[in-house]
């Protein structure tokens, strides 16, 4: 069994918990577990309320009235978090339709915007959005589009994988950060400098949508020129994308409207509020870093919170993985296979797994009976680059999130106890 010394203590689990809307009961369903994170994280209060007033303007930016300048400060304070938050330097940060639709514009710029001939390169782990991404733009461009496989026993991607790939002739590379399936983590900045070293004048474009809600991001050490993330998956809302363009990205030809200005990425009028909500993310992790630290500056208290969400996580996914008290772990329950393997490192608030005798879909619905949310994942366009290789039609997937308690994972691990039982 496991002991968890990195846990939050109870007093700032409380409060973080306390952050939060919907933490511990469905508004449809009554009280529940939320171990369904990865498919989009609980949402702060704040994020709420500036959603909500936000959405109630009726002004424009770009106005002589005070309204309007309200919202230009607003979207000029939000672009400087975004940047904080990303640690990225120089080139553009902005706002698109979705996470996936920002990768989709990053590559497709990137793809136009590379030397003719050449491959793309991406790996077998990715989400279908950056996959997609590439082969659309592989084809327009007449390229070939390469994928280095991931190792199936370990659920993630090396750079040594990536060595054979990796060519003089690549122009755009893709790298996934954290396996959406899998929950592995990809040495991101390995890869990019493997890449670097080959083809220093390829474009890389990091999908960082899975990693966002688990840890630090710092593009300043990636060396990519594209990071995209889903901010409904780090406890802001739907409706749009954030992405970070790298200066020679920036500079690249693009769609723009015609005598606009020449750097920027997105196209029509913005909603001034996505931004706003942003800012209550990123001024959560500044909340949390400093009562977690006593970092002087923002940019080390969001490194600070980052590190203490990472250690918080851990320690549950350890507890989950291989017990905690009296309670034995997934990988000591017969019959249950994880996907991926039982690795606590490396791995960042998912874990899906397969149980004999009980189909997926009927596991979610016992679960589900028992006061504890998870998800299916299938046999798909979405997953089946994990789970077609390991035979697998569907498993299920448990993501955890920072604000989720060792309780939470006891009261999950007796309820997969009850499910072994009734296979």
């Amino acid at each position: 069994m496991t002991s968890h010394p990195t846990l939050f203590d109870d007093g700032l689990l409380a409060a973080i918990r306390d952050r939060f809307a919907h933490v511990e009961s469905c508004p449809f369903a009554g009280p529940r577990i939320f171990f369904e994170n990865a498919g989009g994280a609980l949402r702060l209060k704040s994020v709420i309320e500036t959603s909500a007033a936000y959405a109630g303007y009726p002004d424009n930016q770009g106005r002589d009235n005070p309204a309007s300048q309200a919202l230009v400060a607003a979207i000029a304070r939000g672009r400087a978090d975004m940047r904080l938050f990303l640690n990225a330097e120089g080139g553009e940060v902005f706002v698109g339709e979705s996470g996936t639709e920002v990768l989709f514009r990053l590559i497709r710029t990137a793809a136009l915007a590379g030397a003719p001939g050449g491959l793309m390169l991406g790996s077998t782990l990715e989400h279908p959005a950056t996959r997609s991404a590439m082969a659309r733009w592989a084809e327009v461009t007449g390229r070939a589009h390469v994928l280095v496989a991931h190792d199936d026993a370990t659920g993630t991607v090396t750079p040594e994988a990536h060595l054979d790939a990796i060519t003089p002739e690549v122009r755009v590379a893709t790298i996934v950060q954290t396996s959406p399936v899998t929950g592995m983590a990809v040495d991101v900045a390995a890869i990019a400098a493997a890449i670097r070293a080959r083809a220093p004048s390829a474009f890389i474009v990091i999908d960082g949508i899975q990693h966002a809600s688990h840890g630090q991001i710092d593009c300043a050490a990636y060396g990519a020129d594209g990071y995209a993330v889903s901010p409904y998956k780090v406890f802001s809302r739907h409706g749009y994308g954030v992405g970070w363009a790298s200066e020679r990205l920036t500079e690249a030809a693009k769609e723009q409207i015609r005598g606009g200005p020449g750097r920027a990425w997105e196209l029509g009028t913005r909603d001034a509020g996505a931004y706003a909500t942003f800012c209550d993310v990123v001024d959560y992790f500044d909340w949390l870093g400093a009562r977690v630290s006593h970092a002087g500056d923002r940019r080390a208290r969001l490194e600070a919170a980052g590190a203490a969400i990472h250690a918080h996580e851990a320690a549950l996914t350890a507890a989950m993985l291989e017990g905690t008290g009296n309670q034995r772990g997934l990988a000591e329950m017969p019959g249950l296979r994880l996907i991926g393997g039982a690795a606590v490192a490396g791995r960042e608030g998912v874990v899906s797994l397969a149980l004999d005798g009980m189909e997926a879909g009927a596991l979610v619905s016992f679960l589900a009976a028992r006061g504890i949310r998870v998800h299916i994942r299938k046999n798909d366009h979405y997953c089946g680059n994990i789970l077609a290789p390991l035979g697998l039609d569907a498993c299920i997937r448990v993501s955890l999130c920072h604000y989720n308690s060792l309780d939470e994972v006891r009261r999950f691990l007796a309820a997969m106890e009850e499910a072994l039982e009734a296979t």
